[in-house]
């Protein structure tokens, strides 16, 4: 079959250009005037036909339209031309073939294979977000196996026991406290800095002790609270100083 016009078969419904089936039609007069007389006909913008922007020879955008078959067949017997009859036959003739089982199976097979591709390229990005997502949680499960720990226990613990999770001894962290303005001593015992003695983070332990000349006596311990254990865990990360169980992820 020799191709009168060229039929757009990528629209949800097949289409023609409006100024290709005006100049097939050898209309006299210009297009504008003559698409717009056509639309009088009760044709219906969004249904039967669709405006496009073209750029023009003249470098000024013109618009265009694309037109369905239906009202391209129509408007063909609009004209009673010799044009108007064969340019409908044609029509006629490619929705035939167009109908046919092999052509349905063809579009059909078509689109399977546009939702195939689509398929692929969303799985291929939900696989990249999977694996980002490990590599976030991998991150960060250190964080969260020393967290939990930390949660699951509720009781006291000293500086040397914290120390220990630093795989450092409890003088040296002592020493790392005192620089970071935390702590400082008072009569032997390690006592936090004004703005974070109210914080629920430390409690005095007092144990009774004998001197060495047999004296009966006591001594203030400080030991902190898991609240004060994460309170340790956020302040020594900002400086550089992570849980051995971090160190090693």
């Amino acid at each position: 079959m020799n191709e009168l016009l060229k039929i757009n078969y990528e629209a949800e419904q097949p289409t023609v250009s409006a100024r290709d089936l005006h100049e097939q039609l050898n209309i006299e007069s210009n297009f504008t005037t003559w698409f717009k007389r056509m639309c009088e006909y009760g044709f219906e913008e969004g249904r039967d036909f669709f405006p496009k922007m073209e750029e023009s020879t003249g470098g000024r955008p013109s618009k265009e339209f694309n037109v369905s078959v239906d009202m391209a067949k129509q408007i063909c017997m609009i004209q009673r031309s010799p044009e108007g009859k064969q340019i409908r036959q044609y029509f006629i003739d490619l929705e035939k073939a167009w109908n046919t089982p092999e052509q349905i199976m063809a579009r059909a097979l078509k689109m399977a294979n546009r939702s195939i591709e689509s398929l692929k390229g969303r799985c291929k990005f939900l696989g990249e977000q999977v694996v980002e997502q490990q590599q976030i949680i991998t991150e960060l499960q250190p964080k969260a196996n020393y967290v939990d720990m930390i949660l699951q226990s509720k009781s006291l613990v000293t500086i040397t026991q914290i120390a220990k999770d630093y795989g450092m001894s409890g003088r040296k962290l002592n020493k790392i406290l005192k620089e970071l303005k935390i702590q400082y001593k008072v009569g032997g015992q390690w006592v936090l800095y004004s703005k974070y003695q109210n914080g629920g983070y430390v409690h005095s332990r007092t144990i009774d002790i004998t001197r060495t000349d047999g004296r009966a006596d006591v001594t203030m311990q400080t030991e902190w609270t898991q609240k004060g254990r994460l309170f340790l865990y956020e302040e020594l990360k900002k400086h550089g100083y992570v849980p051995v169980i971090e160190q090693a992820a």
